[in-house]
């Protein structure tokens, strides 16, 4: 199986989880709504919407939804173009399915926010979402909710009244809530980075050696055209085409005919 197969099968994989719990949240649980995980009480199912960023964060307004929307699937198109030129040069396995669980995970929530507006009723307390509804979605296209359930609150504390920051404050570890499609872009991310950080180094290199071989052939072109035979510089050429002024001087002097008083006296030759 080629390297190309195994990252498209990697990505489908996380698609078809990511997509199938969310339709399940969607039309199973009311907004808000918690289902324990496993009988843990710090595991939960928790059903909640948000416009668009990871781990429940979201970029406020109509606009700033419909610009993460654009910037997501530029990300997408960049990423494929990647992975593909990765798989060109022959790059492990692992980094390709690093790549691969990132651009699924985008493109899992690019999904959310495409289709879901146009696919399922409003999600609110009390009330679970219709799928296909005879009035339509609850939003146009790219503007949909991304669906999060995954739920951890660990412990819950107070910041200590000596700490510079939030002095005093209540606190919850662990409080975003996310999806698999998150999941999936956080471990693609901490594989790179922990793993993968020899590849990107061992590039750096690789344009070192190409700039240093290029400087070495323009130095090497220039030290031949000068070795050249017949050929002159600028300066030997200047420096013979001057002759000293005093050889022109005296070359002109002794061409010249005598002057009259060197003539010889024709009273004394009488």
């Amino acid at each position: 199986m080629s390297k190309s197969v195994k990252v498209v099968l990697v990505v489908l994989l996380v698609l078809v989880l990511d997509q199938a719990l969310k339709i399940w949240v969607k039309t199973n649980m009311s907004y808000g709504q918690e289902i324990s995980m496993l009988g843990l009480s710090w595991a939960k199912l928790h059903f909640v919407e948000n416009n668009g960023m990871a781990f429940g964060f979201s970029l406020g307004g109509e606009y700033g939804k419909l610009a993460l929307s654009l910037f997501r699937i530029l990300a997408v198109i960049a990423l494929v173009y990647y992975i593909s030129a990765l798989i060109k040069v022959k790059a492990r396995l692992g980094l390709l399915i690093s790549f691969a669980l990132i651009l699924a995970g985008a493109v899992g929530n690019i999904i959310d926010s495409a289709v879901y507006g146009l696919i399922f009723s409003e999600s609110y307390h009390g009330h679970i979402a219709e799928m296909f509804p005879a009035e339509g979605g609850y939003a146009g296209f790219l503007h949909g909710r991304v669906v999060d359930m995954f739920y951890f609150p660990m412990f819950e504390g107070r910041v200590p009244n000596w700490s510079p920051l939030w002095a005093g404050e209540e606190f919850l570890f662990f409080r975003p809530v996310f999806n698999i499609a998150d999941m999936a872009i956080t471990f693609g991310v901490i594989s790179i980075l922990l793993f993968h950080r020899s590849f990107f180094s061992s590039l750096n290199q690789d344009e070192d050696v190409v700039i240093e071989e290029t400087s070495l052939q323009n130095s090497d072109g220039e030290n031949a055209s000068e070795s050249l035979p017949g050929t002159e510089s600028p300066d030997q050429s200047a420096e013979e085409s001057t002759e000293p002024k005093e050889d022109i001087l005296a070359s002109e002097e002794s061409a010249s005919p005598p002057a009259a008083s060197e003539l010889p006296d024709e009273e004394s030759k009488k």
